[in-house]
């Protein structure tokens, strides 16, 4: 059973930065798409950023390209998710998720859908707010 545990949120004004970690236990994460989602009240969970972790392709979704980063410390068997220029719509509860893969996938589909993902972390709340 994969485990998966967010950190790194909080409270930053509009334009900073925040590095949010999610560490995966239990398993190693080869052959897994990790993705972090994010989620409002009121609203369904949304699709961020993807990084298949072999080939490490990268997806984003359009309101965050340029501004978040996914990265794999494969040392530390975590994900991160450095963002800047943070907006106030970007404040939601960010959530690390997980599916495992036996080819390269449609890394877009998978994770446009969070009902394709597997494990899921408790979230983390980011605040963007002056």
């Amino acid at each position: 059973q994969l485990q998966l545990v967010e950190s790194g949120g909080g409270l930053v004004q509009p334009g900073g930065s925040l590095k949010l970690s999610c560490v995966a236990s239990g398993r190693d994460v080869d052959y897994y798409i990790l993705g972090w989602f994010r989620q409002v009240p009121g609203k369904e969970r949304e699709g961020v950023s993807c990084i298949e972790t072999i080939t490490r392709t990268t997806y984003y979704e359009d309101s965050v390209k340029g501004r978040f980063t996914i990265s794999r410390d494969i040392s530390e068997n975590t994900v991160h998710l450095q963002m800047s220029s943070l907006k106030p719509e970007d404040s939601a509860v960010y959530y690390c998720a997980a599916v495992r893969v036996v080819a390269v996938s449609d890394l877009k589909r998978m994770c446009s859908k969070p009902g394709n993902m597997v494990y899921w972390g408790k979230g983390t709340l980011v605040t963007v707010s002056s």
